[in-house]
């Protein structure tokens, strides 16, 4: 089966439109994949210039290899997966009178130490803002900041999803070539 599909691609190619139609689909390839390394390298760029990300993500990003390709998008799936257990005990938290600042502050201390470690920058910064109000005991500038955290962190979710989804396909694609 092999040797007839080269003896048909070796007869096929000696028709001059089947090679331009080859060379056109290559060139459409390497097109599309340049594109796509510099969509993803703009992205990463992006994230870092605008704040979202420190050189912790750097550091992450060090800890990837051949063998783990996708490290960094397992370790920030596992920081979501476990901070939204940490956002809903913030939540119950807060709901419940009096407001146990001490406890808030442990919590959201947890939270701002997750997100530290995979370079969370502005998530960061919020959660330490929270911590600032728990520690005046300031309910109504908890509340404003919680309403940050969240934003911040939703935000930071949605780029680097889309992030990790043009990386994938840049990753794919080079393994193809």
């Amino acid at each position: 089966m092999e040797y007839l599909s080269y003896i048909t691609v070796c007869h096929l190619s000696s028709f001059p439109i089947v090679n331009q139609i080859f060379r056109h689909f290559l060139l459409c390839y390497l097109f599309l994949f340049y594109t796509m390394e510099r969509q993803a390298a703009y992205m990463r760029n992006a994230l870092f210039d605008q704040g979202y990300l420190d050189e912790q993500f750097l550091q992450l990003e060090d800890l990837q290899d051949e063998v783990n390709p996708n490290f960094v998008e397992e370790v920030v799936k596992l920081f979501y997966t476990d901070s939204v257990r940490l956002i809903r005990s913030i939540e119950l938290t807060l709901e419940n009178t009096p407001w146990d600042f001490e406890k808030l502050d442990k919590i959201m201390h947890q939270f701002k130490g997750s997100s530290s470690s995979i370079g969370a920058k502005r998530v960061k910064k919020e959660c330490t803002q929270f911590q600032e109000y728990c520690k005046v005991g300031n309910f109504d500038g908890c509340m404003r900041e919680f309403q940050e955290v969240k934003q911040e962190h939703a935000a930071l979710k949605r780029k680097l999803e889309n992030y990790f989804q043009v990386f994938l396909v840049v990753h794919l694609a080079r393994e193809a070539r």
